[in-house]
């Protein structure tokens, strides 16, 4: 039987009512799912957020979840609401743009997200490539983790465009047409990856270095004032 993720997203949201109540103030879907882009092996990426969330709420949430079909599916994000508006604010920038919401709305995130918060994300995701990068260009040289750090490397883009623009785009086949030549090539690698996946093994080096190089110049440019 075909997987609807609408269908399976109406009983889980059922069942976080019956399980929480009114503490449950936000449901939302994240990642492929979020945004039109899912394949068959593609993730749950489901974010809950409570009025308080307690290790008692965590175990009975997995319980909960034990009960439902495709559990293996499932990941995601499960926070208390003080909790999240606290949160870092770079990261609060990619977390309000790529979910969904499904109950509820995370609106009042979005004035605590100011101007050098999306520097700040851009920054920690180029640092973290080039980091990651560096380190297995010299120690791991493995395929898959390439392919992890472009994949990566579209969240770092998505926040660079829309600090270019004051518009953020989800899905990939959108944004890829408006961007700069540097953000379409790493773009347009990282697809390739998913279409030609021995393309990562055959070409490691020269896409490393592209990866590299890209970050490198980043970091640089949106080096902290």
């Amino acid at each position: 039987m075909d997987f609807n993720i609408d269908t399976w997203m109406k009983g889980y949201l059922g069942e976080l009512k019956s399980l929480f109540g009114s503490d449950l103030l936000f449901v939302g879907l994240q990642g492929s799912y979020g945004r039109g882009e899912a394949t068959d092996s593609s993730d749950i990426d489901a974010v809950v957020i409570l009025n308080h969330a307690t290790p008692g709420d965590l175990k009975a949430y997995s319980a909960m979840l034990d009960t439902l079909l495709n559990r293996k599916k499932v990941c995601g994000f499960i926070s208390g609401w003080q909790e999240l508006i606290n949160w870092e604010r770079s990261d609060l920038f990619q977390f309000y743009h790529d979910t969904k919401p499904v109950f509820g709305s995370i609106d009042f995130l979005l004035p605590l997200i100011g101007q050098e918060d999306i520097h700040r994300a851009v920054r920690i995701g180029a640092c973290n490539i080039y980091h990651m990068c560096g380190h297995n260009m010299v120690h791991e040289k493995d395929a898959e983790v390439l392919k992890a750090l472009y994949k990566s490397a579209a969240f770092t883009i998505q926040a660079i465009y829309y600090d270019q623009t004051g518009t953020y785009i989800k899905q990939k086949a959108g944004l890829i047409s408006v961007l700069q030549p540097q953000e379409r090539e790493i773009l347009q690698t990282g697809i390739i990856f998913k279409k030609q996946p021995n393309v990562a093994q055959t070409e490691f080096e020269r896409f490393s270095e592209l990866l590299f190089n890209w970050a490198a110049r980043l970091i640089i440019k949106y080096k902290t004032e």
